[in-house]
């Protein structure tokens, strides 16, 4: 009877290669060969004469008992019977046995012919890969040539595509499991080999190089110790009696020897301490009977794993001694002092192991590994010291740095809530002072949030997150910020440092919100914030405006950005409060971006210097401020590389890109490097916008908001003579300075004293001959007639009291020295088509002539004026020529408290008492004055820059505007007190 037909005895689960019944098979796998010989002949004696698989598996047990001639005996008469793939392979290995080489690969070949499947044909493969068949690469092991036999199993695992990868493992993993036999190193299996090869060390006395062999060898065969054979492989185990649990205990017990031997006390005690941990009861059995035939130390009558861990500390205890370490724990405190924490480790595990595992040991182990981020070494022994103390916090702080080291920081913050439980617990007042350095993680989340909000009160509303594509409001951003792992590891950070905290959330939030801005000029079909709103913006379709905007998203994705801002989708333009907050913010987000890219599409990719000058970018009105604003700025060309190919972090660096830029904005240097915002020198900043352009009239104005540092509502649909007039209305009133007025062309309906637009200041303010100092000096000694003197000190003193100029309902109040209008009159032949030029007459100037789109009512003496017209010179307290606060003496900075009394000094106005001056100084104050106002009779008699105004019926006053710069100049210089009148004059 085939044993193959008897399904209630045969192993149905091993493939058909080796089917063997039950019995027989455990037999063999238990190594009980004889009693599997026996129970094969039984079955061949009772089945007849025709069981060819009983005499092919009783042929696989005669070659495990090497009985070569009998298990080629038994494999002819199964071949015989019937020609089989289990009777060939039987045939194959018995002459493998009796080195007939030759004649067992064509046995092999043979074999091949009956497999029926893949995995019969691997295992086939693998099983030539055991035999010694020094002909085949694949069947060299047992002929003495292992490397050769490992790589045809690993080629097999890498070249068939269907080959059975754990019957590859498995296959390797056998050749480790001969204790003779040496395997090749290289390889992630070469236990055995570096078993034989660390036996060999050992007995030659290398007892190092041994240790080290036999490390490798348990790293490997810690995994082929736990590797789970599914039975179908089993068919290995019952032809080659490989035993994996036997070959990891073998290597463990050599490596301890090797490290005693070697003086390598330390790593002695965490092999034996790993051996004993990762042992069960049987292995930790067999251990013993290892280390009892071992250990000098140990009696024949310690028959326990506990004797011989004790014999083991023992003999571990006496090297240590001899070699100066007494007290393992102390050593190791001193070396961690001396942080030397490898040493400080050794020390520790080997006190932990031999002498005793308390949990002040285990915590200062674990301190020495979170001090060479051993992050997970560390973490055991914390875990270690809340099993043995689990009513302290030290445990719980370990336990927390490791986890933070680990970056596993919601477990990290949960084992400090403990900590501080403990803490809150301790009846030691020494260690509950410890919760004074310690925030809850409540405290520290409200920390963090206060200073995120405060960061993102100058950060814009909207960002599109360039790693995910994704447009954010406000929410969404601080959401992606709780998320992250940078707040995570933050959170985990402060809350055991408080003192730190602020500096550290202000570094960290500073660092995610990084943004990068966009200066570009607006295309035809701009993306909007509908068109990107729950979309992705790399799946848009690429085109147009598309392109651009992911362009620059992958640039700033690129250099390391999170975060990106680009105008036209970045702002809900339907939504005002949100369109208000833009653009009064948009000067400091450019200012405190990490980087504003600026995109110039009209420059082509070959182009030279002088295009970024003549590029449409550089028209724009907005993007005055987007050049000015940011610290740092890198300008791409049309096919986004970087201009003249300069490869810099910054192009505000570059001086040949800035020249270019400055040269045609006509902004100086500095201020195009490092702008800041004020109202210093408003003409000037007026004039750098009077040549740009803007799609909506409004912008003009709007887009000097930042470059002012004003907040002004916006109101699209006023006009540009509104918007523009509000501004100059908010210069005015804040800096009181009157330069502003120092244009020419049409007065605004806004206010006369103002421009209808802002290309009225692109001619460069009015610049008049001025005098020496020397040509002063001479002046102002033609003066000393004591009259004029009297005159000049009491103009002086007026001209001092007199206020700064302000808007009041769009009404100026215009502090200013008049002189009254005598003679107006046409000048025929001069007009110019709609212009009109009269000669001007006033009081104390010479004549001049004014040509303006207004008709004036001509006057002369004999012909009165219904109403009155003054030719006036704004006031300028530049004049007076009082000292700047940073120029007072001995204050580079702001005065202190303390110099509050000196300071009233200076801020007493020219008409105030000087009664607390002494006699002596009052003279010299006296002096000082004089000389002052006498210099400034010099300087009125100057040419100066005029305007005329005519009176309303209200009394009030209107400019009118004039086409050229209205120069002029006082007669006399001795006798102006008596042709002007200093006075403040309410403008419509």
């Amino acid at each position: 009877m085939d044993v193959t037909s008897r399904g209630s005895c045969a192993t149905e689960d091993l493939p058909h290669i080796l089917a063997i019944n039950t019995e027989p098979r455990n037999a063999c796998m238990t190594g009980d060969l004889l009693t599997a010989e026996e129970l094969l002949t039984q079955e061949i004696q009772d089945s007849g004469v025709n069981n060819n698989q009983s005499y092919a598996n009783r042929s696989f047990v005669m070659a495990r008992k090497h009985d070569w001639d009998h298990a080629l005996q038994d494999a002819l008469e199964s071949v015989s019977l019937h020609p089989s793939l289990t009777g060939y392979i039987s045939k194959g290995i018995a002459l493998c046995g009796k080195n007939h080489l030759l004649d067992a690969i064509r046995a092999f070949d043979l074999a091949s012919l009956f497999t029926k499947s893949d995995s019969e044909t691997t295992i086939l493969l693998l099983i030539k890969a055991r035999t010694p068949i020094s002909s085949h690469a694949v069947a060299l092991f047992n002929a003495n040539q292992h490397k050769d036999a490992m790589l045809r199993v690993q080629e097999l695992a890498a070249v068939c595509p269907k080959a059975d990868t754990l019957a590859c493992r498995v296959v390797e993993v056998s050749f480790m499991c001969s204790c003779v036999t040496p395997i090749f190193l290289n390889s992630a299996h070469q236990a055995y080999l570096c078993v034989h090869l660390g036996t060999n060390a050992l007995d030659a006395g290398r007892h190092s190089e041994a240790a080290d062999h036999f490390t490798a060898a348990v790293k490997v065969s810690a995994v082929t110790s736990q590797l789970a054979i599914h039975s179908k492989y089993q068919v290995f185990v019952v032809l080659f009696g490989w035993d994996l649990k036997s070959f990891w205990e073998n290597a463990n017990q050599k490596k301890c020897d090797a490290l005693l031997c070697a003086g390598r006390l330390g790593e002695a005690v965490e092999s034996h301490r790993y051996m004993m941990d990762m042992s069960d009861e049987t292995m930790k059995a067999s251990c013993l009977e290892w280390s009892t035939g071992k250990s000098s130390l140990l009696s024949s009558g310690l028959q326990s794993s506990r004797a011989y861990n004790l014999a083991f500390m023992r003999e571990c205890n006496a090297l240590y001694a001899a070699n100066g370490v007494v007290e393992l724990a102390a050593s190791g405190d001193a070396a961690l002092a001396e942080k030397d924490y490898h040493r400080a480790i050794e020390l520790y595990s080997a006190a932990i192991e031999l002498d005793s595992a308390t949990d002040a040991i285990f915590a200062s182990r674990s301190k020495a590994r979170l001090l060479k981020m051993l992050w997970e070494d560390a973490l055991l022994d914390a875990e270690k010291v809340i099993e043995l103390n689990p009513s302290d916090y030290l445990g719980y702080q370990l336990k927390h740095e490791a986890l933070h080291g680990a970056q596993c920081y919601d477990e990290a913050i949960e084992a400090f809530q403990i900590m501080l439980l403990k803490l809150d617990e301790a009846p030691d007042p020494q260690i509950s002072k410890l919760y004074q350095h310690c925030i809850s993680p409540f405290e520290a989340e409200s920390a963090i949030r206060q200073v995120l909000h405060a960061h993102l009160d100058n950060a814009p509303l909207r960002l599109i997150n360039t790693f995910n594509g994704r447009i954010c409001d406000r929410e969404t951003q601080i959401n992606a910020f709780k998320t992250s792992a940078e707040y995570k590891e933050l959170l985990a950070s402060i809350i055991n440092n408080a003192d730190l905290q602020l500096e550290r959330i202000q570094d960290v939030v500073a660092k995610y919100f990084r943004w990068v801005m966009l200066s570009h000029r607006w295309g035809e079909k701009e993306l909007l914030l509908h068109d990107i709103q729950d979309k992705v913006v790399y799946e848009l379709e690429s085109v147009d405006s598309i392109t651009k905007l992911q362009s620059f998203c992958e640039i700033t994705r690129d250099a390391g950005f999170l975060w990106a801002w680009m105008d036209t989708c970045c702002i809900d333009q339907k939504n005002n409060v949100e369109l208000q907050k833009s653009v009064n913010s948009m000067f400091v987000w450019y200012h405190n971006s990490a980087l504003t890219i600026v995109y110039l599409s009209d420059v082509l990719p070959s182009s030279r210097s002088c295009t970024l000058a003549r590029s449409a970018w550089n028209k724009r009105g907005w993007t005055v401020q987007e050049f000015l604003a940011p610290k740092v700025i890198l300008f791409y060309r049309q096919d986004w590389t970087l201009y003249l190919d300069y490869h810099s972090t910054n192009h505000k660096e570059c001086t040949a890109i800035m020249e270019e830029l400055g040269d045609a904005t006509g902004i100086d240097l500095r201020s195009v490097a490092t702008f800041r915002p004020g109202m210093r020198s408003p003409r000037e900043k007026l004039q750098w916008a009077s040549t740009r352009i803007t799609t909506l009239q409004e912008d003009i104005a709007y887009s000097l908001f930042g470059i002012f540092g004003v907040h002004l509502p916006v109101m699209y649909g006023e006009n540009k003579r509104n918007a523009l007039g509000r501004l100059l209305q908010e210069i005015v009133a804040h800096s009181g300075d009157v330069s502003v007025l120092d244009w020419v062309g049409k007065s605004s309906e806004f206010n006369s004293c103002l421009p209808a637009d802002i290309t009225s200041y692109q001619a460069p303010p009015c610049q008049l001959p001025s005098l020496s100092e020397d040509d002063i000096q001479t002046s102002v000694s033609s003066l000393q007639d004591a009259a004029v003197v009297e005159m000049a000190s009491g103009l002086y003193h007026e001209l001092g009291a007199m206020k700064a100029a302000r808007f009041a309902h769009r009404r100026l109040h215009l502090p200013c020295i008049a002189f009254l209008v005598t003679e107006v009159r046409g000048k025929p032949g001069q007009n110019q088509g709609a212009n009109f030029t009269y000669q001007v007459k006033a009081r104390g100037l010479h004549d001049l002539l004014i040509t303006t789109e207004d008709r004036l009512v001509q006057f002369w003496p004999g012909r009165p004026a219904l109403r009155t017209f003054y030719l006036v010179r704004p006031w300028n307290r530049d004049l007076l020529e009082l000292p700047d606060f940073a120029e007072l003496p001995g204050h580079a900075e702001p005065p202190s408290p303390e110099a509050s009394e000196s300071m009233e000094e200076y801020w007493t106005s020219p008409g105030s008492s000087l009664d607390d001056v002494s006699s002596g100084e009052k003279g010299t104050v006296d002096s000082e004055t004089q000389a002052q106002a006498l210099r400034l009779i010099v300087r009125l008699g100057q040419p100066f820059s005029a305007f005329l105004l005519a009176q309303q019926r209200g009394g009030e006053y209107k400019r009118i505007g004039s086409d050229h710069v209205i120069v002029a100049q006082v007669k006399d210089m001795a006798s102006i007190r008596d042709t002007i009148h200093v006075r403040t004059l309410e403008i419509l």
